[in-house]
């Protein structure tokens, strides 16, 4: 199995150091580039089509946002990006999920959870910190009034129990257990989940979900 390769995006070069060395340190991890602005991010990502990628949220030229737009709006398969952050109660990190972020990471994570978050975000199967995500659409979600969106009307009943499944952060195997389907049901359940949220990954349709009202983050 090839290694998991990462870019690591942060303006101040002693953090990108300390992550180098504990993710190098892994044998199914790779570090294969560095930037220290915002857009030399997105410059370094197009150009090495890295798996993951960490980016800080505030960093010079554009921000860890816009950053994450960029490059999640113009590359066909772009690479799973994670905002590094040093107060998780941020606004700056709810409007990076908002802008395609598959999860965040705070800078004073044990070196084992930053570990474990890049080979999560790289197998795609469930959410990072839930509990921080609900908190975080609690706080500064912008919740739509009734009546709810086009797309929760065309989930099935099924599709609908995924989706809230999915926003309390059960992986594909944990939810497949809980509703008593095979994994290769549950894959497709969630499959469909995204197509019809029109969300990029899940956590892109968990906060459809909190947004429009459809799974309460209270």
């Amino acid at each position: 199995m090839s290694a998991i390769r990462v870019v690591l995006a942060d303006d101040e070069r002693m953090v990108r150091t300390a992550l180098r060395v504990i993710l190098d340190a892994e044998p199914d991890l790779e570090v294969v580039g560095e930037a220290a602005t915002g857009a030399e991010a997105v410059s370094v990502v197009r150009g090495l089509r890295p798996d993951v990628v960490l980016m800080d949220v505030r960093m010079p030229e554009i921000d860890g946002i816009r950053a994450t737009e960029q490059i999640l709006g113009t590359m066909g398969e772009p690479p799973r990006i994670v905002v590094v952050t040093t107060f998780e109660n941020d606004s700056y990190v709810y409007d990076a999920l908002r802008a395609g972020a598959a999860g965040f990471l705070l800078k004073r994570a044990a070196a084992e959870d930053l570990v474990q978050a890049v080979r999560l975000v790289a197998r795609s199967d469930s959410l990072l910190f839930p509990s921080a995500v609900r908190s975080l659409a609690a706080e500064y979600g912008r919740r739509q009034p009734e009546p709810l969106p086009p797309w929760a009307a065309r989930l099935t009943e099924r599709e609908a129990e995924v989706l809230r499944l999915m926003a309390t952060g059960l992986t594909n195997a944990e939810i497949a257990g809980r509703m008593g389907v095979g994994p290769a049901t549950t894959k497709t359940h969630v499959a469909s989940v995204l197509a019809k949220t029109g969300a990029r990954d899940r956590t892109q349709a968990v906060i459809a979900a909190y947004e429009s009202g459809f799974v309460s983050p209270r």
